[in-house]
């Protein structure tokens, strides 16, 4: 029996296993008629296989074809573009974010020992206020949906003189969100490390700033590296929003090309394909960056192996013929 095997239940014997692989057989059956009974039938019946409708995506001698995915490329390109400046900007003012909700945590709980009576009152005074305001701040934009704040960046700038590009309009409404969510699971990820290790860095000399940065976000960033991915993807979907502000991203375009060739199922088909190809990529992108630094730790972990016997004795020849 592996040694991995786990211990919280029985393993299956093969009566059990026979069942089990039996029931799998009868419910993808199941699964596959129901999926042509109830969902390629109806389709077919009204035609949504004909070439008539897949022609323009599939079929390059179709007269459509080449505008029909030129203008794909368009869309996807441009939510590629959105996608990466938003989570650049999110990652780095995240990051931010969470380095701040901890260095004014350390600095409420601080005394400010040695500083006139005053000062030290009103220091922890400020430092409080802050920590109460960047609290809110997170609050407000994690509970506002990310719709909402991208129309608000779109209409708002422009009536304080401030105008961009719609992109960057989206750009900054997915950062504001996402930053913030960013920066809670570097929080959570920082405060949910051993205390240890920060009093450890302490009694060695560094300061609160210091330990956060070397020592503790470090390894936030790799132990919370899945749901940090998670929300990248999350990133990526939500460029889809652009629509509200006239952003011509793949959702967008696509809304242009049904409205031509009146093909709404074969355009979506398509361009859920493409989100998944990237998401898939960037899922299998998260587990091996997360296998190499789990094995990377491993390998900084294993102790050296002390030298044979043999060795030592030869060394110690060497020392006394010398």
């Amino acid at each position: 029996m592996s040694q991995q095997t786990s211990v919280l239940y029985d393993v299956p014997g093969p009566r059990q296993r026979r069942v089990t692989l039996i029931s799998s057989i009868v419910a993808g059956v199941a699964l596959l008629v129901g999926a042509y009974f109830l969902v390629y039938r109806p389709l077919d019946e009204k035609g949504q296989f004909s070439m008539e409708l897949w022609g323009p995506l599939i079929d390059p001698s179709n007269e459509n074809f080449s505008l029909v995915w030129e203008r794909i490329g368009i869309g996807f390109k441009n939510t590629l573009i959105a996608a990466v400046l938003a989570i650049v900007a999110s990652l780095v003012v995240g990051t931010l974010l969470a380095l701040l909700r901890i260095q004014l945590k350390s600095l409420t709980s601080r005394k400010f020992t040695g500083l006139a009576t005053p000062l030290s009152y009103l220091l922890r005074g400020l430092s409080r206020l802050l920590s109460a305001i960047t609290r809110v701040c997170v609050e407000v934009f994690r509970g506002l949906p990310v719709v909402i704040t991208i129309f608000f960046v779109a209409r708002g700038f422009p009536e304080f003189g401030v105008t961009f590009d719609n992109l960057w309009y989206l750009v900054i409404g997915l950062t504001i969100y996402n930053s913030v969510v960013i920066g809670e699971i570097l929080r959570s990820g920082m405060e949910g490390l051993p205390g240890g290790q920060a009093e450890a860095a302490a009694a060695i000399g560094l300061s609160p700033f210091q330990s956060t940065r070397m020592i503790l976000l470090p390894q936030a960033f790799r132990i919370m590296l899945p749901a940090l991915i998670s929300q990248l993807v999350v990133v990526l979907k939500d460029t889809s929003l652009g629509f509200i502000i006239s952003y011509e991203e793949t959702l967008n375009i696509g809304k242009q090309i049904i409205g031509a060739l009146e093909n709404p199922i074969q355009v979506y088909v398509v361009i859920a394909a493409l989100f998944i190809a990237v998401n898939y990529s960037l899922s299998k992108l998260a587990q091996y960056v997360q296998r190499r630094l789990a094995r990377g730790r491993k390998t900084a972990n294993t102790p050296a192996q002390a030298p044979p016997p043999a060795a030592l004795m030869s060394q110690a020849e060497g020392a006394g013929g010398v």
